[in-house]
């Protein structure tokens, strides 16, 4: 059940993907490099990151053991002197310098403003109190924090660091615009005697090692993520620019227009589609011109020996076989001229214009008229734009098919959404919807096609629908539900009559 639901839910993920997307090969190049680029940064500071915190851990627990090992041997000579001479070699380090260490003693512990907030402060002042007490057994009460200058008290009658004498914490207290966090160590020597130590760590600004993503490596990340991306976009689009060349000189090959040159510089494997594209141009461009080259001379060349034969069927003294002679000629002559239509009718070179469909469609209906066909036309006023001669041989093909397979044709045009529809509509018996999608194949002709018109060979739809297409169109046959082939043929709307 739940791969069934993934297989269900997976065509629906690609459509978003590829709405999401977008659809030039430039805008999905582009979008690859941003997020490789984006994805690159992203996991080379989370794994920089990483190994900075480690680092910074590993320095900040060998700092850790190197203060505590100090205040160890302090706190043990503090010991071993007798009470009465504490407060004298309290004021001889204060005098003197010379220890890294703040000394005083007071009656309980001072109460602290401790630094909660950073991580590396807690880890940091834990790890001192474990190497105090392991090298301290027996003393049992020992306190540690971190705590900022600022409003920092060094004795119980809450006397503050800041304003002692300078040369009492010249070496303990840090001037300047960054102030750095201060080591408090209260360590209890007897009941009611508290002697409180405070010192920098080896590294003061040990707390900035927890911020890696400052605002300047933001920034610095920032600058070179813009000028990875500006020279990986530029590459991309110098790299598919000349592919936007290719693409639009094969769209105007497809269309027969005139070829635009292209480059014989850029990459290697450019110029090496380039000349192959040049070189299957000139193939196929020679291809059509030998066929058209080859129909023409087919058709002129048996044109003559046709009309010499039928010259000597006339000399025949057998009316029958007369007369069968000229059908096996007469369909040999409209086997040559089909072959031929369809070779120039595949190659009508015209411009695009406005064409009026009233006179057009009045003028095909009155010569269907004068051969005995029943056609009937609605005017309509509207234009489209369209090659004036492709489009009338397009609807003659479909006419000639209605006229022939139908017992009337009726013709009509009507427009939608900017578009124009030109339907013929024949009152003949209709196609099997099977055999709709293999109408427009060629030489492909049903039953009663070739029962009411001996004489065709199936070009008429495969044609009108090439002639449709080239002029940026549709056409659509289907049965219609009153009886009848209806064929649509769908153009843009050309302008207004009073504009055309």
């Amino acid at each position: 059940m739940r791969e069934h639901a993934g297989s269900r839910r997976s065509p629906r993920w690609r459509w978003m993907a590829g709405r999401a997307l977008p659809k030039s090969l430039l805008g999905r190049l582009s979008v690859a490099l941003v997020a490789a680029v984006v994805l690159s940064q992203v996991v080379g500071n989370a794994i920089w990151v990483r190994q900075s915190r480690a680092e910074a851990d590993l320095e900040n627990g060998t700092a850790a053991l190197s203060v505590a090992h100090s205040a160890a041997s302090t706190v043990r000579f503090f010991l071993s002197l007798p009470s009465k001479y504490q407060p004298i070699v309290i004021q001889q380090f204060r005098e003197m310098g010379g220890t890294r260490f703040f000394a005083s003693l007071n009656n309980a512990p001072v109460p602290l403003d401790d630094i909660v907030n950073q991580e590396a402060a807690v880890q940091v002042a834990a790890r001192v109190r474990s190497a105090l007490v392991a090298g301290l057994p027996n003393v049992h009460r020992i306190h540690t924090g971190f705590a900022w200058p600022a409003g920092l008290q060094v004795s119980d009658r809450k006397v503050r660091m800041l304003d002692l004498p300078e040369n009492w914490v010249q070496h303990i207290v840090l001037t300047g615009a960054k102030p750095a966090p201060i080591l408090v160590i209260q360590v209890e020597l007897e009941p009611g005697r508290w002697l409180y130590l405070a010192t920098l760590m080896p590294n003061p600004h040990f707390l900035d090692s927890g911020r890696l993503l400052t605002g300047e490596r933001l920034l610095l990340q920032a600058v070179t993520l813009a000028f990875v991306l500006l020279v990986a976009l530029l590459v991309v689009r110098w790299s598919t620019y000349p592919l936007a060349l290719l693409s639009r000189a094969a769209e105007a090959f497809g269309k027969g227009e005139p070829v635009p040159p292209l480059p014989d510089h850029g990459s290697r494997e450019f110029v090496s589609t380039a000349r192959a594209f040049g070189a299957m141009r000139e193939r196929i461009q020679g291809y059509i011109e030998d066929r058209e080259r080859l129909f023409v001379s087919i058709s002129h060349d048996l044109r003559t020996p046709i009309m010499r034969l039928k010259f000597r069927t006339e000399l025949l003294d057998d009316a029958a076989a007369r007369v069968e002679f000229h059908e096996d000629l007469d369909e040999l002559d409209m086997m040559v001229k089909s072959a031929l239509q369809n070779v120039q009718d595949s190659n009508i070179h015209e411009d695009a214009t406005t064409v009026r469909l009233d006179p057009l469609l009045r003028r095909m209906e009155r010569d269907a008229r004068l051969a005995h066909h029943q056609v009937t036309y609605t005017a309509s006023g509207l234009t489209v734009l369209a090659k004036p001669l492709a489009l009338k041989r397009a609807i003659g093909n479909l006419l000639d098919n209605g006229v022939h397979y139908g017992d009337r044709v009726e013709i009509g045009a009507a427009e939608h959404d900017g578009r124009v529809r030109i339907t013929v509509r024949d009152h003949g018996p209709g196609v099997p919807e099977a055999a709709l999608d293999i109408l427009f194949d060629a030489n492909v002709r049903l039953a009663h096609g070739r029962e009411r018109n001996s004489d065709g060979h199936g070009l008429g739809l495969g044609i009108a629908r090439w002639l449709v297409r080239d002029m940026g169109g549709e056409l659509l046959i289907a049965n219609h539900p009153e009886g009848g082939l209806c064929a649509t043929i769908i153009l843009p709307a050309g302008l207004a009559p009073e504009d055309a």
